[in-house]
């Protein structure tokens, strides 16, 4: 994709009535969203009608009295996108799912399943599962969760049998000769063969490549084993940085990255999550956080950090006490963002509340609230001084924050020429600019030729 091409990409997270803690107490607000597939739908459909590159489903494999309202009760990110396919003609849908605790055979054959059904506009977003609280290893019937850096190496296996069952048919395969009785050219068809330390795998996939020969990669580790893995094999990675200048330095560390692997910066689109809040004024869109936080229960916001962190009980705390005195412990999971958290400690010295507010992604970053006009410059300016290639928009409330910027801020960026006023494809990967993912065998064979 190059220069005079390049244009801002932008994925909707969608979590019900959205990732507000307390957005589901809005008069307004649906509060059973997260189990109503039609309102997953019409949402998805706004999105597209916004021209916007993709949905994306987020998804988390144990609960307790510490998760956020919105994902007590929600749908399997891999049927939910399905049905969503069924309601859109060329938006994205992106589906999480852990290479801890699934198989590679069976994840591949769905998200292929998924790229067939939609057309092409399937994509996987790839992680390794954090389990602060240990509660998902209880549920797999395991005892303790792999540690960071084994979930790291379980994952680079992982996406090699993946990609390579999804290359056990050439596009081509499939004849369906009725007048032979030929239904498929035995040469086209490949197994795996696949022996690795944590999976043993034989092929070939029972399904046939889909439109985008795969579907695209979404990773969102920004560990070093993350880094790695997201260097050698996503496409698109999700990430979280509470700043511009945070931003822009991971934008710089993994694109240089890339070239270890043959592959140029294009070949990875970096997404940095927002979520604004937009007023015709200042005050107004200030107005509207104290508004959301008066819904806002003590105790629910305590728990939900704790269970952020995962290594201590924020509930005996007030929002008033100082972070730094907290009693923090180590713990195996989310690496990146303990580290963060930690550094926000340090050099911010915030209370517990504030920290609260930092991590929970609404108004974490100022420059993402305030006037539509304001708003599109910050976009604009992590976009073009290349802290992002886009953004996972994390609407606090839905529908009506989506809908203040699908109104009033991508109307600007289209004017300045930034973002697209029709898909340039049916695809995900055209539309994202990303290339078809050409069947391994089928090179080889063209190779050989050459």
């Amino acid at each position: 994709m190059g220069e005079q091409q390049r244009k801002i990409k932008f994925a909707l997270y969608v979590v019900g009535t959205g990732m507000h803690l307390s957005s589901w107490r809005l008069p307004q607000a649906q509060a059973n969203a997260s189990i109503d597939i039609g309102f997953y739908q019409k949402i998805a459909q706004l999105a597209e009608r916004a021209k916007i590159d993709t949905v994306f489903i987020a998804d988390s494999l144990a609960i307790d009295d510490t998760s956020h309202s919105q994902i007590l009760n929600r749908f399997d990110p891999v049927v939910l996108i399905t049905a969503i396919a069924q309601a859109t003609k060329k938006i994205g849908i992106v589906a999480t799912a852990s290479t801890t605790y699934n198989q590679p055979f069976n994840l591949a054959r769905q998200f292929a399943s998924v790229d067939i059904i939609s057309g092409g506009r399937a994509g996987w977003n790839l992680v390794t599962t954090a389990d602060a609280t240990g509660k998902t290893a209880l549920n797999f019937s395991r005892e303790h969760n792999v540690r960071h850096d084994d979930r790291y190496k379980i994952a680079e296996e992982f996406i090699d049998v993946a990609e390579g069952l999804w290359d056990s048919w050439e596009d081509d395969a499939f004849i369906r000769n009725k007048e032979t009785g030929k239904f498929y050219d035995q040469s086209k068809v490949h197994d795996l063969n696949y022996r690795g330390k944590y999976f043993q795998v034989k092929g070939p996939l029972n399904i046939a490549r889909s439109p985008q020969g795969h579907p695209v990669i979404f990773q969102a580790g920004s560990s070093k084993p993350g880094q790695k893995l997201a260097a050698r094999v996503a496409e698109a990675v999700f990430s979280h940085k509470k700043s511009f200048e945070e931003a822009q330095k991971f934008y710089h560390s993994l694109k240089s990255q890339l070239a270890d692997f043959g592959r140029k910066e294009s070949d990875l689109l970096i997404l940095e999550g927002i979520s604004p809040i937009i007023g015709r004024t200042q005050e107004e869109a200030d107005e509207k956080i104290k508004k959301l936080n008066r819904y806002t229960i003590q105790k629910q916001a305590l728990q939900f950090l704790s269970g952020y962190v995962g290594n201590v009980d924020l509930t005996q705390y007030s929002l008033e006490t100082k972070a730094s005195e907290v009693a923090w412990k180590t713990v195996d999971s989310i690496q990146s963002d303990f580290e963060t958290i930690q550094r926000i400690i340090r050099e911010e010295d915030p209370t517990v509340g504030e920290l609260y507010e930092r991590v929970s992604n609404v108004a974490s970053d100022q420059s993402f609230v305030g006037t539509a006009g304001k708003i599109a410059d910050t976009i604009e300016k992590w976009f073009t001084e290349r802290a992002a290639d886009g953004f996972v928009l994390i609407p606090p409330v839905l529908p009506d924050d989506l809908n203040d910027f699908i109104e009033q801020v991508i109307p600007i960026l289209q004017k300045r020429g930034l973002f697209r006023t029709e898909y340039e494809g049916t695809t995900l990967r055209e539309n994202l600019g990303l290339p078809f993912a050409e069947n391994r065998y089928t090179l080889r064979r063209q190779q050989k030729v050459q």
